[in-house]
């Protein structure tokens, strides 16, 4: 069965769609069949990080269209679906358009390995629904204040309000990996001090890198234009971590379970 992973963040601007676009990128490369739902409803960026042009969108589902024709293939071995951008409509899905969502997927258990879901950020209704619906959910942060509160933040309203307890921390753009260790060990001193049962689990880090924004400015992964690099081979070690995550046993890790409990948590 295909493994369902968010990407997450508490916070904007932490490079999150762009480690979900590298991470399946990896995955792609190492063989696996990845999809990459751009799960930023009304503000789309995975398409533009990859200097795509689709022609159909996530909102084009709700208006006919199948979702075999708003899939689209990248050159780089995976697909995506992308989001709208600009629709304000997008902002909270309705019980009617996970319906869809959920009789949409219903084709794609057995083609695919991972379902990689490019959350935006915050605690938007949105962001929490995926989080609750997926298998795994993987944090990323920086090393600045305002990202580890953000991202604890997200954490304390994903336990308390909807009993997730479990998380991977990935820390991005950090200048060594003791520094890397030191936000994670913050992070981790606040969940274990005031959120009972949580678990982080440290995935790695990612260094600051300038290829980095220089592959965001070229529009190409820096997994594939700059393969050599620092960062790519963390998000490398990232993908094989990924890879030995347990797979699921049963039907809770399939992609229609997952639409399954996004349409009925809402």
């Amino acid at each position: 069965m295909p493994k369902v992973i968010t990407v997450t963040s508490g916070k904007g601007g932490v490079g999150k769609t762009n480690i979900s676009v590298n991470l399946a990128c990896c995955l792609a490369k190492q063989g696996k069949r990845v999809i990459l739902v751009d799960a930023d409803l009304g503000l789309a960026n995975v398409d533009v990080i990859l200097g795509l042009t689709p022609q159909y969108n996530i909102y084009d589902l709700f208006k006919g269209k199948n979702l075999s024709e708003i899939l689209y293939d990248t050159p780089y071995g995976f697909q995506i679906l992308p989001a709208s951008s600009g629709v304000s409509d997008m902002m909270t899905l309705e019980t009617g358009q996970k319906l869809e969502l959920l009789e949409a997927f219903d084709e794609f258990d057995e083609t695919i390995d991972y379902l990689l879901v490019d959350t935006g950020a915050g605690i938007h209704d949105n962001v929490l629904y995926f989080n609750v619906a997926a298998q795994e959910r993987l944090v990323v942060l920086t090393t600045e204040p305002t990202s580890l509160t953000d991202a604890y933040a997200l954490i304390k309203v994903l336990k308390q309000r909807h009993g997730v307890s479990t998380f991977k921390v990935l820390i991005n753009a950090a200048s060594s990996e003791s520094v890397a260790k030191e936000i994670y060990s913050r992070l981790y001193a606040a969940c274990d001090h005031f959120l009972e049962g949580v678990s982080l689990d440290y995935l790695g880090f990612v260094p600051k890198d300038a290829v980095v924004r220089k592959s965001i400015m070229a529009q190409v992964p820096f997994c594939i234009g700059e393969p050599n690099s620092q960062a790519a081979k963390a998000l490398e070690r990232v993908a094989n971590l990924v890879q030995k995550w347990d797979s699921p046993e049963t039907v809770d890790g399939n992609i229609k379970f997952f639409w399954k409990k996004l349409l009925f948590r809402g």
